[in-house]
């Protein structure tokens, strides 16, 4: 059986030059962005013969000419499956996608021999650079990459000896922003149900508690700070508790939006009402936050910005003009779960 003839040849810059009436070198500079003293005329001239012949620039004969490959590599560790992965994710493609870059990406799920089996395999597909992505904010222990020059760059991760640079998130100022939106309000009882023990996260949103209550005239030590684990089982056992209390609290902050969630179910059982007996401040901005009755006063994690961000430096190659550490804005959702407090 006679086999389908073969597509004809894709077209060559050669091709756009003759239809355009130009040298390949003009078509070049215009295809590249470097086309600052090419008339304007001419730039939709040969733009639009590029769109007529569908002329796709070969991308192995530039990785050749120009000694890089317009390629990320992308490594993650339990990202993939965790409701934040999106935002970062789609802040690095989004930026990558405009400037005609692509990811290569790996979830190494928190195995470090895969991570450094990652690294080196992505090094050998000659990527631009490296991006690390934690999703929970940590100290990791990032493979040497010994000789190569390849610049690296950690998101919402550092290194204990800062000898990789690293954007992350203001946890601290989100801490502080939490409990000055209700102090602003007028609450003077406020109790903070904090995440994980040990965690980066936790300790920095602490550390903004106690600054915004001193920032304000207010003995920390007379606002009590609860752990819990960051899931809606403690945030319920701790809501609970806190509010069966002696005096309890005209407003609660909780570590994260799971906790918020098992504090509305708690009050709920009691009885108090969001905010008209309590009011109730969440943190991360998941999407639940917003899908709550009512809907939850929450801190936003900036994940998509700092994804974007972590793409601008690494496109722009100024990876190696950052700091140790990059600090990226948390900053108040003002919803409808806090009022003033009763009597006010």
């Amino acid at each position: 059986m006679k086999q389908p003839e073969q597509d004809a040849a894709r077209p060559t810059m050669a091709d756009v030059s003759r239809a355009a009436g130009v040298s390949p070198t003009t078509v070049s500079l215009i295809l590249n962005g470097r086309d600052g003293k090419i008339s304007k005329a001419t730039r939709e001239r040969v733009l639009a013969t590029v769109a007529d012949l569908d002329y796709r620039p070969n991308r192995a004969a530039q990785s050749l000419r120009l000694g890089k490959t317009s390629t990320i590599g992308f490594l993650t560790d339990e990202i993939a499956i965790e409701p934040f992965s999106g935002p970062m994710i789609a802040g690095i493609h989004d930026l990558a996608w405009e400037e005609r870059s692509l990811l290569l990406m790996v979830n190494t799920t928190r195995n470090p021999t895969r991570l450094r089996t990652a690294v080196h395999d992505l090094l050998d597909r000659q990527v631009d650079a490296l991006i690390f992505a934690a999703m929970g904010t940590r100290q990791v222990d990032f493979p040497d990459i010994g000789g190569s020059k390849v610049p690296v760059l950690l998101v919402n991760a550092f290194t204990p000896d800062g000898r990789l640079p690293s954007i992350l998130p203001d946890e601290l100022a989100g801490g502080r922003a939490a409990v000055e939106h209700v102090l602003a309000m007028g609450h003077q009882s406020i109790a903070f149900i904090a995440g994980r023990e040990g965690a980066w996260a936790t300790k920095m949103r602490i550390q903004g508690y106690r600054e915004g209550l001193e920032a304000a005239g207010h003995d920390p030590g007379r606002h009590p700070i609860y752990l819990g684990n960051y899931r809606i089982d403690s945030g319920y056992e701790l809501t609970l508790r806190v509010m069966r209390g002696k005096k309890p609290p005209t407003a609660l902050l909780l570590g994260n939006d799971q906790m918020a969630t098992g504090a509305y179910l708690a009050l709920a059982r009691m009885g108090v009402r969001i905010p008209d007996d309590v009011s109730v401040v969440g943190y991360d901005d998941e999407p639940i936050a917003a899908d709550l009755t009512p809907a939850l006063t929450t801190v936003r994690i900036p994940f998509y910005e700092m994804g974007r961000i972590a793409a601008q430096h690494t496109l722009a190659g100024t990876i190696g003009q950052l700091p140790a550490r990059t600090f990226e804005p948390c900053t108040i959702i003002h919803r409808s779960s806090t009022n003033p407090p009763p009597g006010e």
